[in-house]
């Protein structure tokens, strides 16, 4: 089975930063062993289908029949290759990213609810709509001034995230045919990892940017939103975005000419200058790709 079609905008935080009780559940997950960044999205899968299945089935994943929350080790992603820990020992710098699958379900949940259509909701729900809200919102309220370290999307990547990131910086992984054969054969993915303080600085200025040009709705309202999330993590966090199981919709020939990183940064550039047919242009490019992505949604 595929990963789930989801990409992701991670903060990997230092061990250290972390809070009780949060830390201590992250320490207990680091023992016990790191998931693998490329099996997170079927780890989220996997606890969600568990608590499903079970007996009596659990409106969340990671939580009691009475909706109590487990306080067990937590699932982690630890960061390693570029721009992460590495190999050395685990200690109060190592950066990690606690998958929290418990308040982002709930909190998807909300979303659910809110925006689908009341024939699929009762369809959906085995319990009545507003205690099934109600739940929802408390395990989402449990987190107090904290934020989950993981937001997502379905489908598509929301284009202003990469207003976040440096083209340049890009870290494409295609394994070669002989490769793909090979025991350790690396699997496909395509990340950035930026510093937190520079994905901010490029998120405020790119959310002025568009305020004066386009207004504060849209893409605009997206980077604030954005930067208030990434405020609350520590100073020496590092922030990933990533197409999770979004490269299943793309062959490799498709993966390599992606330029939509690039699409973004000449749309900004444009509206700096004036240019805004340039800028509708580049705007177009990236609407056209990803639209062509998200009409998987619909295929069946």
């Amino acid at each position: 089975m595929p990963a789930p079609f989801v990409c992701y905008l991670r903060v990997y935080e230092p061990l250290g930063a972390l809070k009780a009780p949060l830390a201590a559940r992250v320490r207990a997950g680091l023992a016990r062993g790191a998931v693998p960044v490329l099996d997170a999205g079927r780890r989220d899968r996997e606890v969600c289908l568990r608590a499903q299945l079970a007996v009596p089935s659990r409106l969340l994943p990671g939580e009691r029949a009475d909706g109590t929350p487990l306080d067990g080790p937590a699932d982690v992603l630890l960061a390693e290759g570029p721009g992460g820990t590495g190999g050395e020992p685990v200690g109060p710098k190592t950066l990690v990213c606690p998958l929290e699958t418990r308040p982002r379900a709930a909190a998807a949940l909300v979303g659910f609810l809110t925006s689908e259509v009341p024939i699929l909701r009762s369809a959906a729900l085995a319990t009545e709509e507003s205690a099934v809200r109600s739940r929802a919102e408390a395990a989402v309220a449990e987190l107090g001034e904290s934020a989950t370290h993981i937001v997502s999307a379905n489908w598509t990547v929301p284009l202003p995230w990469f207003a976040l990131v440096d083209p340049a910086e890009r870290i494409l992984v295609l394994p070669s045919d002989d490769a793909v054969t090979a025991p350790e054969a690396p699997a496909r993915r395509c990340y950035w990892r930026v510093p937190v303080g520079d994905a901010l600085t490029r998120a405020d200025a790119a959310a002025d940017l568009l305020t004066e040009t386009l207004g504060d709705d849209g893409p605009a309202e997206v980077l604030r939103d954005t930067a208030r999330w990434l405020r609350h993590f520590d100073p020496g966090s590092l922030v990933e975005l990533d197409y999770g199981g979004l490269v299943t919709l793309m062959d490799d020939q498709t993966l390599a000419a992606d330029t939509s990183a690039e699409d973004v940064t000449e749309a900004l550039e444009a509206l700096r200058g004036g240019d805004a047919e340039r800028a509708m242009a580049s705007y177009r490019r990236l609407r056209d790709f990803w639209a062509s992505r998200a009409a998987h949604q619909r295929a069946n």
